[in-house]
């Protein structure tokens, strides 16, 4: 095993750090976030931050880089209240990766990286259309943290998933909807079921629900 005290990793060259400190999570999910400004410029962005807050309401969350330069993304969800979260695939992770480049705020992402905005009527907000689990969102709240990064909490209010991917008790099957996880900024990985265990009690064995 190799050691890193806090002092080896405050000396590590700024890029290196990034890296391995992003890497300790684990994998994450990999999402794009499309929002449209007030005036109707469309925007994409590439987040491995979402998480699940609650299912009653329905609430999600993501953190947002520091507010210190243009934000596109957050700007535009504050300014209009609403926008989408879309699981990337198999199929376009190259166009999701490089939506994290650093277009112009009149430079749309979808247009440069051949991504399609997909609209729901009623909905403001554009959706990937080759994404296959579709999250609808209405901004709730943000805050401010202690490293200047900005916690975005939003309320679900509409879902796309394909027929077959919802199971009788309601889990989204993961691997019909070719979702992929990310490890650090960059390493992408398609996950693969092992198991599925049962709601654990004490004083129980672990029961295996699908495997």
């Amino acid at each position: 095993m190799s050691h890193f005290s806090q002092s080896d990793i405050h000396n590590m060259a700024q890029r290196y750090r990034a890296n391995f400190i992003n890497s300790l999570s684990g994998f994450k999910s990999a999402n794009l976030v499309g929002t449209v400004s007030k005036d109707q410029h469309t925007n994409l962005s590439i987040i491995s931050s979402a998480f699940h807050i609650g299912a009653d309401p329905a609430l999600m969350g993501f953190i947002n880089r520091p507010h210190s330069v243009d934000r596109h993304t957050l700007e535009n969800l504050i300014d209009t209240g609403y926008y989408t979260i879309n699981h990337v695939n198999t199929g376009i992770i190259d166009q999701g990766h490089q939506t994290s480049a650093r277009y112009n705020r009149d430079e749309s992402e979808f247009t440069e990286t051949g991504l399609t905005p997909l609209w729901h009527e009623g909905f403001i907000a554009p959706f990937v259309g080759e994404s296959f689990v579709r999250i609808g969102l209405e901004y709730k709240e943000h805050h401010t943290l202690m490293n200047d990064t900005v916690m975005v909490l939003g309320e679900i209010v509409m879902v796309d998933t394909p027929e077959d991917s919802v199971q009788e008790d309601g889990l989204i099957d993961m691997t019909i909807t070719n979702t992929v996880a990310v490890s650090g900024l960059d390493s992408y990985h398609a996950p693969k079921k092992i198991k599925r265990l049962g709601y654990a009690k004490p004083h129980q064995p672990v029961c295996i629900i699908d495997n």
